[in-house]
């Protein structure tokens, strides 16, 4: 690395740092946990923008459009329908219940029993998606910097635990807004070079990279097996943006930090904007790679690319880490890996401090009181050495993550099978006056139990069919098994939330 690579990433993880112990003064439980409910649209939208796009997006768009086309770029539709039922259905319902998790809800409208077992669904997807975020980009760093990737890994782990203990959630989200920008002035760039080094003109780019291949846009071949097929990607990312941006805490912290329920809608429309930049900027470079390196297959060690994609699908992953290597000059190359950390990092703290918010408030403080300290600063002290040991465990599990499959797979195969049948057991307690806490409870057990099975047993499913398989056997189990209970005279539904105010 050059001189002008290492002081970038000095430079920025020394500021974030500082910010970390800037708003770790004074600190109180209600300002780590929800910023005092102060921030603003700018920070709720890019700071959820950054934590959920994260560094598995930051390495599989690129990768995706590589090796399989742009039938990924449907996931664009997915999320510009996702964000009109967040915004108008599950933010209202949290800004007016006045709750400090997701999950305080489903104890409202069902028993406690759903409350503990959505948020220990919640606990289990967003570990196992901070572990792949993590591994995913950190391969990347590894490569560029040509360092080992365990390393990379639990440094930049050490560095996303040390902020987000010291500052909370308002240096997680300001943090967040910066990786925003730190990422997205690199995509650009990134995109520039690529154009810069193929001697070619964007209209020969695009016609090599469509020239002989078929279903590059869209493929609605009802297959299980087919990657990146459109029903898949637009029934199950649907689901799963839903999913991630309406019932997982992550989202949901900052929509309860944000200074009223509509700074909330108005961060939700901020984040949908984000996508449709940062997206088709992903593509668009690995439309790019796919040109260059059709010139240039001994780069990636074969004598030609489509025979090299058609032995080993994953060398996909490696397409832009090695371009990366070989192209970037010094101080963009800093950059690179500057954002890259950054994609990791918004993925670590955001999920290590969600997860260990879910922890204290529906579990440690609803089922063990006790425990609780009395003094305000003596939880915070707790609250931070337990948010220590959840980092721990998830970027120990981050460096073991890579057999099971390429970025993609691994990130929606950790977060389906709990995923999807958490969001089945909110829009039950929405939508359903019939529906019981029983019935909810059992259909969640048992369709995200089914599910692992199934991914155990058809491995050589596309990952994301898992969302539509665990959320409709977790509806429609919830609805048959509801039958067993006498459903509520007055269950919280979301109309009954809504006439409230």
């Amino acid at each position: 690395m050059h001189p002008l690579d290492i002081a970038a990433v000095a430079v920025y993880l020394g500021f974030i740092l500082g910010l970390g112990f800037y708003f770790g003064r004074n600190q109180s439980r209600r300002e780590f946990f929800v910023a005092g409910r102060s921030m603003g649209w700018l920070a709720v939208g890019m700071s959820v923008m950054a934590t959920l796009f994260s560094s598995n997006s930051f390495v599989f768009y690129p990768s995706a459009a590589f090796g399989s086309g742009l039938r990924i770029g449907l996931s664009l539709i997915a999320f510009s329908l996702m964000t009109p039922v967040v915004m108008w259905v599950f933010i209202p319902v949290y800004a007016r219940l006045d709750v400090e998790t997701a999950y305080e809800y489903l104890e409202r409208r069902f028993h406690v029993a759903v409350r503990t077992l959505a948020s220990g669904l919640f606990i289990l997807l967003r570990i196992g998606w901070m572990a792949s975020a993590t591994y995913a980009a950190s391969l990347v760093v590894s490569r560029v910097a040509g360092l080992p990737q365990t390393p990379v890994i639990v440094g930049i782990g050490v560095v996303a635990i040390g902020y987000t203990m010291l500052g909370g959630l308002r240096a997680v989200m300001w943090t967040d807004v910066i990786q925003f920008f730190v990422f997205t002035t690199t995509i650009i760039a990134t995109l520039g070079l690529v154009l810069a080094q193929s001697e070619m003109g964007v209209g020969e780019i695009f016609r090599r990279y469509f020239d002989g291949r078929e279903g590059v846009v869209v493929d609605f071949e009802l297959s299980m097996s087919l990657k990146y097929g459109s029903w898949a990607i637009l029934v199950g990312v649907f689901l799963e943006s839903v999913s991630a941006f309406g019932a997982d805490q992550v989202a949901v912290q900052r929509y309860l930090a944000a200074r009223s329920e509509r700074t909330s809608q108005l961060g939700a429309l901020l984040n949908l904007a984000g996508m449709w930049i940062v997206i088709p900027g992903l593509l668009l470079i690995g439309i790019g790679l796919y040109s260059h390196f059709t010139d240039r297959p001994h780069e990636l060690g074969a004598s030609s690319l489509a025979e090299l994609l058609e032995q080993d699908p994953k060398i996909a992953d490696a397409a832009l880490p090695e371009f990366a290597r070989l192209y970037f000059p010094p101080g963009l190359a800093g950059l690179f890996l500057a954002a890259l950390m950054a994609a990791i990092m918004s993925s670590i703290d955001s999920g290590i401090h969600s997860v260990t918010t879910a922890l204290v408030v529906d579990f440690r403080d609803r089922l063990l009181p006790g425990l609780k300290p009395d003094d305000d600063r003596d939880d915070v002290r707790l609250i931070r050495r337990l948010l220590v040991g959840v980092g721990a465990v998830s970027v120990t599990l981050a460096c073991f993550v890579g057999p099971l499959g390429d970025v993609f797979d691994i990130g929606k195969k950790l977060t389906a099978a709990f995923g999807g049948p958490l969001l089945a057991i909110f829009i039950l307690a929405f939508f359903s006056r019939r529906a019981t806490w029983l019935g909810v409870l059992l259909g969640a057990v048992i369709a995200a139990s089914v599910t692992l099975v199934l991914m155990e047993r058809f491995p050589d499913w596309f990952s994301v069919w898992y969302w539509p398989i665990g959320f409709g056997m977790a509806m429609v189990l919830g609805m048959l098994l509801s039958v067993l209970q006498r459903p509520p005279d007055s269950p919280l539904t979301y109309l009954e939330i809504m006439r409230r105010k």
